[in-house]
Parts: structure tokens; C-alpha cells; sequence
């Protein structure tokens, strides 16, 4: 028998979502739902719950708007009818129209599904920490010692300190993500039986939605609340959740009434994080704010022969000397040298010398140094519209063609690479959008670059523009 119309076009929309999003993400939020029907232009499907429903909206209404656009048509309207407990109604269903006019229907939801949370309780306790990332291997230098001497004073004594919450802040690939694994496995080397977790905000946030879907939110608070050490990376990533944010507050206050220990990473200061609620940003400013800096050129220095001693690699001095006076932004480009050092020498049979790492540098360091305070939105929309003959008005309107909207979303990825700007703020600039647009446009351009050469190829020549600008 022939699959109905609207299952077989519902199939190939979500063959373009399952591109865009990944797997994990694929299958919580969108392989429960369910096409209902595809009648006038209306398309029907059907949701486990008002926070799903909530939830798909804010996330992905753009990306199945233009998969719908695509697949079905341009005038496709999709309605949702979301299950909620019959329990709760009269006979028959309620039809309640949304702000895109879905349709809201109660019939009885699905039995409850187990979480993982009730599961570890019950078996060993794996507290997601890299052993790799230790004190032993993370190098002192004016720019961290601070941050690296309140961490080992929280491994002493976690949750009893002066510095809890510890709230650690810097740049990407300066340490801070060491630091804190350091922190955890010092605590758990001291402290067997205390109960220590790594988790990123993403993967937080991922957590907790899935435990809303399934009903078991409650066994979700109860985990969190019986950690004693909660690491917590890339808070930034909360941004905007504020469901999430909502019960990390509460998680932060029971760990902190009863004495268990936060610890905190961040890519930006307290007063610098946009899209988060002022109660907790409160909480964050309650023990130690501390920023990890860039290395100075001795930290550097030190990390270079730190690492050469532990790989058996023979660096000479000058070579250390050239690639610590150049390589400034991160230890991770620091790494990438040393590793690309090592597959010249014993690969190639090359010697290391200041001729090959200034060639290895060259393709590290980017020459001239372009400060993201020297370039706005506004002069990357002109330089895009200039690219593509375009207008600079083209890319503030509403039109879906082709061409504009590739402008829109490529000045939008240039505009959050080579800017300091927030994604609200890029959104508002073109045409009063919203930071999910903003996203999933420099998501689109990245898969694009991916797969497409010339299309990758354009935007190096935008990018060469952009720093000769």
C-alpha cells in the first residue's frame, strides 16, 4: 500500500531537519512527532505536550518552516495539536487557537517513560571528569594564578571555602575547562565518596527538556540536588532558557543552603552575560568572580616545554622562543603547532627548525591581526550586499528568494565570527529578527561550507574583504 500524502511529505521535511540538527536533538524533539493530515494548505501534526510544543516553536519554527516552504509549498501552514491529559477536560476536545492558529487538541498522553537520572542513583556514579585535565599538567602563570590557587583551595575543603561559587571567565582555549576538570578530580582524589559532576550547559539543558517531555522533571531536581561539587561549563549557553534557568536556580540554592560546592565556566564576566535572569546572575557574583587571561609569553613559554618534556619531542630554544612570541591567542593553538611540528618531523623526516615553524605558524596565526572591535554589522551587511549585488535593503526585508535570503544568512555567520555582537542584536539589525534565526543561519552556512567547495570558497573571499577592510 502507498504511503498516505501526508506521512511520505512529513518524511522528506524531517530529511532536512535530521541535516541541521543532530542526532540527539533529532530524536528527542522531533521523532515523537506525529503527521495527522495535509488538507488546504494545512498541515496537521501532532505533539506530546504544551512544553513541546513551546519548546519547537522558540527552537526550530524557522528551520521546519523552511523545510515545510520546500517540501510542500510556500503558503503551507502548519498546525499542531498537542495531547494533554483527558483527565483535565470535559468530554469531547477543546480546539484553542495559538499565535500561528494551531490546533490544540486533548486526548490522552503517553505513559511515562524511565530517565536516566533514577538509574545512576542506583549504579556507579561516573562523574564525566577528563583525566587528562589535572593540576599536575595545568602550568601557573600570572594570568591563571589566581584562579589555579582558588581552585586548589576548593579542593581542600569543597563547598566550606570562601569561593563558593567559583565563577571562572576568559576567552576561548585559555584553561578554564582544565582548570575546573582539575578542580573535580582533586576533590574526588581527597574525597572518594563525595558525589562530583561535569556537565556543559548544553548538555544541561538537554537534560532537563527531555525530562520535562517525559514527565520526571522531579527526578531530574532531585539528581542535581544530591551532587556535592556541580561543574557547570559554558553557562553562556543558558542564554535565553529560561525554564532552564528557572531550575538551575533552584538546584544553585539548595547546593548553596546546604553546603556543596558550584564551580562555574564562562566565556564572558557576570555583567557581560545577555539573555539571563538578574536572580541568578545575583547568585553568580556571591563568591568568586575570577577571569583566566590569556597566556603572558612565559605561561606560554613553559606550556611549550611542559608538553615537549611529556611528548619526548627535542624543540630547540629558539623554536620554543619564535612559536611563544607568536602564537598568542590560546594553549590550543599552541598544541596545534606543536602537533603539526611533530607530524613534519617524523613524517616527513623534516627538521625543526625556525624556518618550519614560521611555515607552520603562518597557517595558525592569522596575519594581519584583525580585532573584532575594528569591524561592525553594518560594514559586513555593505560588504555582502556589494558581493552579491545587492542592495543593502535586501537583507532587512521579508524575502525568501534565493539569493537574499543566502546574502542574510552569510552576513549573518560573518557578522557573529568577526564581531563581538550579540546574536539578539545581529537578528534585530536584519529586519528585526530573532537570535534562533540568527543560529540556525550560521549553522546552515557551516553545513553549507561543509559539503559545497565553491560555496566555501565564497566565503573566504568575504572573509578577505572583511580584514583588508
Amino acid at each position: 500500500m502507498r504511503m498516505e500524502q501526508h506521512v511520505e511529505l512529513w518524511n522528506r521535511c524531517l530529511s532536512i531537519v535530521k541535516d541541521n540538527v543532530g542526532e540527539p536533538m533529532y530524536s528527542t524533539w522531533f521523532t515523537p512527532i506525529v503527521p495527522l493530515s495535509y488538507n488546504d494548505n494545512k498541515f496537521v501534526v501532532q505533539v506530546p505536550s504544551q512544553f513541546f510544543y513551546e519548546y519547537i516553536e522558540e527552537q526550530f519554527a524557522f528551520l521546519l518552516r523552511q523545510a515545510l516552504n520546500r517540501v510542500v509549498g510556500q503558503e503551507t501552514q502548519l498546525l499542531y495539536r498537542i495531547m494533554i491529559d483527558h483527565s483535565n477536560t470535559n468530554n469531547g476536545s477543546t480546539t484553542i487557537p495559538t499565535a500561528d492558529t494551531p490546533v490544540k487538541q486533548n486526548v490522552p498522553t503517553n505513559a511515562p517513560v524511565n530517565t536516566p537520572f533514577t538509574s545512576i542513583e542506583k549504579t556507579t556514579f561516573d562523574p564525566q571528569l577528563n583525566r587528562n585535565y589535572n593540576f599536575a599538567n595545568y602550568i601557573e602563570g600570572v594570568s591563571n594564578r589566581l584562579a589555579r590557587c582558588a581552585g586548589l583551595n576548593i579542593a581542600e575543603q569543597p563547598g566550606r571555602s570562601i569561593f563558593n561559587p567559583i565563577f571562572i571567565w576568559g576567552a576561548s582555549a585559555v584553561g578554564k575547562t582544565h582548570l575546573a576538570n582539575a578542580i573535580g578530580l582533586a576533590v574526588k582524589e581527597r574525597y572518594p565518596e563525595k558525589r562530583v559532576l561535569y556537565v556543559s550547559a548544553n548538555l544541561f539543558q538537554m537534560q532537563y527538556s527531555d525530562a520535562v517531555v517525559r514527565n520526571q522533571s522531579n527526578d531530574f531536581l532531585n539528581f542535581y540536588q544530591s551532587i556535592d561539587v556541580l561543574i557547570i561549563d559554558d553557562v553562556q549557553e543558558l542564554a535565553g532558557k529560561t525554564k532552564t534557568q528557572n531550575t538551575f536556580f533552584h538546584i544553585f540554592n539548595h547546593l548553596h543552603q546546604t553546603g556543596k560546592q558550584l564551580i562555574m565556566c564562562c566565556d564572558r564576566e557576570p555583567s557581560k552575560l545577555d539573555g539571563m535572569e538578574d536572580r541568578l546572575l545575583s547568585r553568580f557574583k556571591w563568591g568568586l568572580v575570577v577571569e583566566v587571561e590569556k597566556p603572558d609569553f612565559n605561561l606560554r613559554k613553559a606550556i611549550l616545554k611542559h608538553k615537549t618534556y611529556k611528548d619526548g619531542i627535542i624543540i630547540p630554544e629558539d623554536v620554543i622562543d619564535y612559536i611563544a612570541e607568536n602564537v598568542t591567542s590560546s594553549v590550543r593553538d599552541l598544541e596545534g603547532v606543536l602537533i603539526s611540528l611533530l607530524a613534519h618531523s617524523t613524517l616527513m623526516n623534516a627538521e625543526i627548525n625556525i624556518q618550519l615553524a614560521q611555515k607552520i605558524v603562518g597557517n595558525v596565526v592569522e596575519t594581519p591581526t584583525i580585532e573584532k572591535e575594528d569591524i561592525t554589522v553594518d560594514k559586513i551587511c555593505n560588504i555582502v550586499c556589494q558581493y552579491y549585488s545587492l542592495p543593502l535593503e535586501a537583507i532587512n526585508s521579508k524575502s525568501r528568494e534565493r539569493k537574499i535570503a543566502e546574502a542574510r544568512q552569510v552576513a549573518m555567520y560573518l557578522a557573529r565570527t568577526y564581531t563581538n555582537t550579540s546574536l539578539s542584536v545581529i537578528g534585530q539589525s536584519m529586519g528585526k529578527r530573532d537570535h534562533t534565526t540568527v543560529l540556525y543561519a550560521c549553522k546552515t552556512v557551516q553545513n553549507q561550507m561543509d559539503v559545497d567547495a565553491t560555496f566555501k570558497a565564497r566565503i573566504h573571499t568575504l572573509e578577505s574583504q572583511i580584514q583588508q577592510k
